[in-house]
């Protein structure tokens, strides 16, 4: 997964840019998109409340998806955290919920302690950054492209975004993998080729129910780690990740 020197420090320059203006949104502002994304989740995703959810813990400003799936756990669902293994390998995803022992992982963002590993139907994926080909800038390290390769089956994969994030393009790489919707507080878009496009929540509903049935999900898949997945872990050692989460 290696970048080119120059790909590289601009996708560090735009990181930086991004974050910067991801922090200096007002609590009010952060709250206002916040709650127009859960409206669209809610409205365009009800198939989540059935499925497996890999969701994140906010950082550095981001959406916080907790309320939302805490509704879908109300139904159903399960809710499941990342967790960094070690450099340059997957995910995993240990189950969440809000009374759950937690310890602090890396940068800090808390992790469960002691809970079930997963397999997420569905993973909702903060972003830094979106392209206009559904192409996502993360924090750098690589790990969600690497868990949706690993996974037999893949999630559905939902990026959550302010408007703000939008770029033209994120130069997306071979191994760079692209979301299959983007929400944002202004609407839900999928991603279709040559770019995305903007849909209504019926037909997000649409989309995302095929998209469950077509991947085999929901079936068993995520009661257990996926084999792929469980190999890494397995390998880990001692090296962790100590930078920035993606």
């Amino acid at each position: 997964m290696a970048l080119s020197p120059e790909l590289a420090a601009w996708r560090k320059d735009q990181r930086a840019r991004l974050i910067a203006h991801r922090l200096g949104l007002s609590v009010d502002e952060r709250a206002a998109y916040g709650r127009a994304i859960d409206g669209y989740l809610q409205r365009g995703f009800p198939v989540l409340r059935e499925a497996t959810i890999g969701l994140c813990w906010p950082y550095q400003g981001e959406y916080d998806a907790r309320p939302v799936a805490e509704g879908w756990r109300a139904e159903g669902a399960r809710l499941a955290l990342p967790s960094v293994v070690a450099k340059a390998t997957p995910l995993e995803f240990l189950q969440w919920w809000p009374e759950v022992e937690m310890r602090a992982g890396v940068y800090d963002i808390p992790v469960p302690v002691g809970t079930s590993r997963l397999v997420p139907d569905a993973l909702l994926i903060p972003v830094v950054g979106i392209g206009a080909q559904g192409d996502r800038l993360g924090y750098g390290g690589g790990f969600y492209d690497r868990t949706l390769v690993a996974l037999a089956r893949r999630p559905i994969t939902i990026a959550i975004a302010y408007e703000s994030a939008r770029v033209p393009t994120t130069h997306p790489q071979d191994h760079d993998v692209l979301m299959d919707f983007v929400v944002t507080e202004n609407g839900i878009e999928a991603t279709v080729p040559g770019g995305l496009e903007r849909i209504d929540e019926a037909e997000a509903r649409q989309r995302s129910a095929q998209l469950w049935l077509q991947r085999g999900l929901g079936q068993g898949a995520s009661q257990h780690t996926d084999s792929t997945v469980e190999s890494h872990r397995q390998t880990r050692g001692a090296d962790v990740y100590q930078s920035m989460p993606e």
